[in-house]
């Protein structure tokens, strides 16, 4: 149990924590929640020893042991993926060490019967049964089973860390703290690097774990299936409820009714016993009831209500321009990195307010095709624009497109024209900057206020059409329902790429599913589209139950056999499923080239007169198209096969 006892921290002037108390006890599945710059993220590092707090102190039991993931963090490895998971096993390394040593000693000594020979028997005993009590033999299965769960794939084991991009990187942090299994995890909005499948498998882990786990996090769903207990941050005080996140929100609004209720009845009785006293202070008949009136009003303890912090962002967003019908439309839209195709022939189009919500892996193209759409990057294939689009983009790394050298002011005030300029400070004040805030520069601003400040920007250019990576990281509760509300209010076309359940829903009208580089459309908002996924899952699973419980009512050695021949059997119907998907692509090879060709030909009219002015060639050319889109949807059909078929 971790004891924090009359915490307080000054900042700037001004109490961010003001004598808190609370335990930490275990198996807690503590919430940390508040405001943007409540002190969420200092909390945990003054629980972690990274930083001190002008009063109070930490309490922590000896060899208790505790794994912290920062909000941001600088990585420096040079190691491989592995190799970086291998190094959350310190102790199991350097006992393997120890004991090979003590091996070669053993083998190479003679002397039996002294001492120092038993003594290190002793040595090499203990370590041995150490070793073992950390299960080490399992420690590469269970890094393996904790790197697939949050993402990675078996070849990137031995890439390199420094060559994937700091989301990434951030992820084997948390397989390290997880393979760990430390006494508390101190985690800060770890979902921040996840995308959905890898957040629902780390709710599952979480749930299992043995120890306590303290986390800041704004996913709702996340904490409320994770936690059971919630500590509010709020104007330097701290109020703890023992409840999950949606629970604590109603708690919260019933314990400030009840407070309220009770403070207006207690403000009538002091008006009252007042009145009285005012009344007859002068009547020497009624002196005796005066006293003890005023005795009574000394003896009263007065009720305080809980202030809450309700400063809070407000915006709308401007309404957007007339459109045509048609937003986007992409006919064989491709994008080839040097080691990977992302994009593979995607065809799809986009209809005026429509509300499309990218979801899928990290690394399946959700921010690549966001940035074609907008002309960041460039591909293969069609994508035309429909009549007056403008559009409005937020990137997920948007606050690298801030200067750290402008005051808040200035990276507004740059980009402002005509009738927005007089109202800078206006917007700016909807987005919590005001006073000397509109002076800071970018460099020292949180997370959370670079988002709000990116948010701000987008104001100030009217857009039909708008794409939103990742838009909720690092903002508050009330600020994601604040964005959201504008979002639904929004008059043009969205599309959002984000992670976070419990703001997506109701949002949006279509779900793009990314996965192994092709696009799958499901209509209605996330939590359709994840119970559509899940009666796909269930499907898959229900045939290998089946399966399964014909082997297990077998004996023993039927059911070996039983075993050795679904194996064999898998085996044949995958050799048989890749044969078809080479067959397949053999022919889309074929396709593609007499399109080409054909293609060629159609831009030569005075060559191929006769062929052009019957129809034959553009007929031929039709047939062909068709064609390949009915080998395209095999191989995906196929190559989804195989992959239930493998695993």
């Amino acid at each position: 149990m971790i004891s924090i006892n009359n915490l307080s921290v000054q900042f700037s002037g001004e109490s961010l924590f003001d004598h808190v108390s609370f335990f930490i006890n275990d198996k807690d599945r503590i919430g940390l929640v508040g405001k943007n710059g409540a002190g969420k993220s200092t909390l945990l590092k003054i629980i972690k020893g990274l930083q001190k707090s002008d009063e109070g102190d930490v309490i922590i039991p000896d060899n208790f042991t505790l794994g912290y993931l920062p909000q941001e963090m600088e990585p420096f490895s040079t190691k491989s993926v592995m190799e970086e998971a291998v190094a959350a096993f310190e102790e199991v390394t350097r006992l393997e060490e120890r004991i090979a040593g003590y091996e070669q000693e053993i083998r190479e000594r003679t002397d039996f019967e002294s001492d120092s020979y038993q003594k290190l028997i002793r040595h090499h005993a203990d370590d041995l049964e150490r070793f073992h009590h950390l299960g080490a033999q399992a420690i590469h299965v269970n890094i393996e089973k904790v790197l697939l769960g949050l993402g990675f794939e078996r070849d990137d084991f031995e890439r390199k860390l420094s060559t994937f991009s700091s989301g990434w990187q951030m992820r084997v942090e948390i397989a390290k703290i997880l393979l760990q299994q430390p006494d508390l995890i101190l985690m800060d909005e770890p979902t921040n690097h996840l995308d959905i499948d890898s957040i629902q498998w780390l709710e599952e882990y979480l749930s299992e774990f043995k120890g306590a786990i303290v986390l800041v996090s704004h996913d709702r769903a996340f904490l409320d299936n994770v936690t059971k207990r919630t500590i509010e941050i709020s104007k330097g005080k701290i109020y703890d409820y023992k409840a999950n996140y949606s629970e604590y929100v109603l708690m919260r609004e019933e314990r400030m009714e009840s407070q309220l209720a009770t403070f207006n009845n207690q403000q009538r009785q002091i008006r009252q016993i007042e009145r009285f006293i005012e009344r007859f202070r002068s009547k020497a008949t009624k002196a005796k009831q005066v006293q003890s009136r005023i005795k009574m009003m000394e003896k009263i303890d007065l009720v305080e209500v809980d202030l809450i912090d309700e400063s809070g962002i407000h915006f709308r967003f401007p309404p957007a321009p007339h459109a045509g019908k048609i937003i986007l439309e992409a006919e064989h839209l491709c994008k080839d990195y040097p080691q990977k195709r992302v994009l593979n022939d995607l065809n799809f189009s986009v209809i005026k307010n429509d509300r499309i919500a990218f979801v899928g892996k990290n690394g399946e193209g959700k921010t690549t095709l966001s940035k074609v759409i907008t002309g960041q990057t460039d591909f293969t294939g069609i994508l035309k624009y429909g009549h007056n689009v403008v559009i409005g983009y937020y990137a997920q790394d948007q606050s690298d497109f801030l200067d750290p050298e402008k005051t808040v002011f200035k990276t507004i005030d740059d980009i402002a024209v005509g009738d927005i300029r007089p109202r800078i400070k206006n917007i700016l004040g909807g987005f919590l900057f005001s006073g000397d805030d509109i002076e800071k520069k970018v460099k020292v601003l949180s997370g959370g206020e670079k988002s709000r400040l990116s948010l701000a920007k987008l104001l100030l250019t009217p857009a039909n059409l708008l794409i939103l990576d990742e838009p909720t990281n690092h903002l508050d509760m009330d600020s994601k329902d604040v964005l959201k509300n504008a979002l639904l209010q929004f008059n043009g076309t969205l599309i959002i790429v984000s992670h976070d359940r419990d703001f997506l829903q109701g949002l949006t009208t279509r779900i793009f599913e990314f996965r192994h580089g092709v696009v799958k459309e499901y209509l209605g908002d996330v939590y359709d589209f994840l119970e559509q996924r899940k009666l796909q899952n269930l499907d898959e699973l229900t045939a290998v139950q089946k399966t399964k419980k014909v082997i297990l009512n077998e004996e023993p050695a039927s059911r070996n056999k039983q075993n050795w021949e679904q194996k064999k059997l898998n085996e044949r119907e995958i050799r048989k499923v890749k044969n078809q998907i080479t067959k397949c692509e053999t022919e889309i090879e074929h396709l593609e080239a007499a399109m080409k060709q054909m293609e060629e030909m159609l831009g030569s009219p005075e060559k191929y007169q006769k062929k052009i002015q019957d129809g034959s060639l553009y007929n031929e050319y039709q047939k062909s198209k068709e064609m390949h889109a009915r080998e395209m949807k095999r191989w995906e059909e196929l190559q989804y096969e195989l992959e239930i078929l493998e695993s």
